[in-house]
């Protein structure tokens, strides 16, 4: 029953951002025992029929540590008394007298969870940040406890939904199940030992967050001269200091321009190692705990490994079919990306004949020299076109105009940070939700790009809301914060998140609102739509020039969309071998696992790019606590989101014809159907892989 789900852009650490997609363990409940009844039914907290309030806004009033303590056990409090009220219920159980009430104390408590896991990734003070852990801790266990608790499962389960609406008897179906799943049929002596092991991982799933988090490293560089060929704007920005020296940083706004653009491979070398080192050395030992410890809940649980049992309730089945995928996308690109390789190194070969090989620190640098002698194009060039506000913009007004909503700023709002803006969605005169921009990098914020849940929504009970915290460039004085193309494509990817989480946060029932579909589907409506950053007409209605105001030209886009056709096997092998890591340490008993072991012998197996000496890229790997065995939803999900891509108007990608329609279909619903039959009735087919293959083939 977890509820700490960040859903983000993959990591490419040769090319561009590192997003984490962060899913802590479950949530918990305290004593849950029931309490004597007078009736002979509970009463639901609001008349049927009646309307119920609107919650003001996350973080209202904003509360200083003790205050935010004090409401997250107010709110854990009405969770409990929910589920004494369920259980308290005399005679039969019905869908109104325990399913909606059971709903309600999953909001309460899931409410605690998200948004102490908002305020522990990105609240300024890290006072405040330590307290918000602590919560965290408890909404998690009081989850935790109440997945375990087998009355609640008895009356949940002696709920009649025959005749219920599909989305209901759905609902009933994932709710059983997870409590299965989380071990409520095992003796009470072995429930207690599952409930100390949850316990235990969302602690140590902290502790790796955490360590990721706050480890922010710099590299100084001796003079300014470091930074040749960095473009005009990143130099400004790097004023040396006192000393003569220039510190760079391994957050995104430095390293994508460093080793992309640097001409001294030392600088880009030193950066890039820097970036894969960080949590290291703390989190060897992190991570050896998080394998050791979901070994022993697969195994209580009646399953082999860790892998068997997070691929169960997947799209994908079984930790088998998961290898099968993985193997597949390996087949189909290893050859393609050794001969990408070779135009790497031929072209390095021109700088230095004596080379042998392309190092990790070299390839997105060299990417950009074969770009622009083949392909006429450098992504400097397209950066001036992308200043921070602008790509903002752009993204509230085309997917505005697609979905047919109005999003309207919040003024004086109250947020955790200065920089934090906060929307409303609505649509006509209805408000479907609340959101919140948290998009600038600061010291101990959580330092990827991804979507935090606050608050899922529930029709009748509370607006979904949710927050992108990322770290894109600008937010200073007199800096446009100019971005690289793959930044505007991961802030469409994060929106898309946001809108699935919106647009399917209007149902009737919390627990499986807005992106609580199958993991393994939940990045598919998130990577297609970043398709719309391919297309010109949506470029030109946002991407004008910071001085010029001039649009981006037509013939710049399609010199940039021919460009990126180059390098898709070498990233798609890289994502293969990141895949391969994530199960393979998770599919067999700890003690056969060396986390530096498996990663070295893998990545020669899935990519031709050699190593990056003394380097321990599992320990910034935050997937590895979130996704663990699953990180081959990214390249699973981007199959389907090519399929699904292909029923929209190419000449018109703003229509809100196809937008309304995959709206309905596929984002609605949230969790409340399988993906695989949203998929199916929006294509009017299975999906397959004949669109990824021919993208993969650079035939889009």
């Amino acid at each position: 029953m977890s509820v700490r789900i960040v859903a983000g852009r993959p990591p490419v650490f040769m090319s561009f951002i590192l997003a984490a997609l962060l899913l802590g363990p479950a949530p918990s409940h305290g004593s849950l025992t029931a309490k004597a009844a007078s009736g002979a039914a509970a009463k639901p907290a609001v008349p049927r029929g009646a309307k119920r309030p609107v919650p003001p806004p996350f973080f209202s009033g904003r509360p200083d540590a003790a205050r935010f303590r004090a409401s997250s056990e107010a709110e854990l409090k009405k969770a409990q008394d929910t589920i004494d009220r369920m259980l308290a219920v005399q005679g039969t159980h019905t869908i109104e007298n325990t399913l909606t009430v059971y709903n309600e104390a999953m909001a309460h408590a899931e409410n605690v969870a998200y948004q102490a896991h908002v305020l522990e990734s990105a609240h300024p003070d890290s006072t405040y940040r330590a307290s918000a852990e602590g919560i965290s801790q408890t909404a998690n266990k009081f989850l935790d406890d109440l997945s375990l608790n087998r009355p609640v499962y008895d009356a949940l389960s002696s709920v009649d939904v025959s005749k219920a609406d599909p989305g209901t008897q759905y609902f009933m179906m994932r709710t059983l199940r997870d409590f299965r799943r989380a071990g409520v049929d095992k003796d009470e002596p072995t429930r207690k030992q599952i409930a100390a092991l949850y316990e235990e991982l969302v602690k140590t799933g902290q502790d790796f967050d955490r360590n990721i988090r706050t480890d922010s490293r710099t590299i100084q560089l001796a003079s300014a001269a470091d930074l040749e060929g960095l473009p005009e704007d990143f130099i400004k920005a790097h004023p040396p200091g006192p000393d003569g020296k220039v510190a760079v940083s391994i957050e995104t706004p430095d390293y994508i321009p460093v080793v992309r653009y640097a001409k001294r491979g030392d600088v880009r070398r030193n950066l890039m190692h820097e970036a894969l080192n960080r949590g290291y050395p703390a989190n060897i030992a992190v991570l050896d705990s998080l394998l050791a410890k979901r070994y022993r809940v697969a195994r209580i649980l009646g399953y082999d490994t860790w892998a068997d049992y997070i691929t169960e309730d997947k799209m994908i089945g079984t930790a088998k079919n998961a290898a099968d995928f993985i193997a597949r996308l390996n087949d189909t690109t290893f050859k393609r990306a050794q001969e990408e390789y070779a135009v790497y190194l031929k072209r390095k070969q021109e700088d230095d004949p004596t080379a042998t090989q392309v190092n990790r620190w070299e390839v997105s640098y060299y990417s950009r020299l074969i770009r622009k002698r083949d392909f006429d194009f450098d992504p400097q060039e397209v950066r001036p076109y992308f200043p921070f506000e602008s790509v903002k913009q752009g993204v509230l007004g085309a997917t505005s105009k697609m979905f047919g909503v109005t999003y309207k700023r919040i003024r004086n709002a109250s947020v955790w940070d200065a920089s934090v803006e906060a929307y409303e969605v609505w649509e006509g005169q209805k408000l479907l939700g609340r959101f919140y921009f948290d998009l600038h990098p600061r010291p101990g914020k959580f330092n990827h790009a991804a979507k935090f849940g606050i608050r899922q929504g529930a029709r009748g009970l509370q607006l979904p809301e949710l927050a992108l915290i990322c770290n894109f460039p600008g937010g200073k004085p007199g800096d446009p914060g100019l971005m690289e193309h793959s930044e505007v494509q991961t802030f469409f990817h994060e929106f898309g998140h946001l809108l699935h989480g919106i647009f399917g946060g209007q149902g009737r029932w919390e627990p499986v609102a807005g992106t609580a579909t199958e993991r393994d589907f939940v990045e598919a409506p998130s990577q297609m739509l970043e398709e719309w950053i391919w297309d010109p007409k949506v470029l030109r209605t946002f991407a004008k020039h910071y001085k010029t105001g001039q649009p981006i030209p037509v013939d710049l886009v399609r010199k940039m969309r021919r460009a990126d056709a180059f390098g898709r096997a070498l990233t798609t092998a890289t994502q293969a071998f990141y895949s391969a890591v994530s199960l393979n340490i998770y599919n067999r008993p700890p003690d056969q696992v060396v986390t530096d072991s498996v990663v070295a012998a893998l990545e020669p197996r899935y990519t031709p790019v050699p190593p990056m000496p003394d380097s321990h890229m599992q320990t910034s790997f935050g997937h590895l606590d979130g996704y663990s065995a699953i990180y081959y939803t990214y390249m699973w999900s981007l199959v389907i989101s090519k399929d699904m891509f292909s029923a929209f108007d190419k000449k018109d990608l703003l229509s809100p014809i196809a937008a309304k329609r995959y709206r309905d279909i596929v984002l609605a619903p949230g969790g409340s159907r399988a993906a695989k039959d949203m998929v199916h009735d929006f294509l009017g087919r299975d999906y397959d892989f004949r669109q990824f293959d021919a993208w993969l083939a650079g035939k889009d």
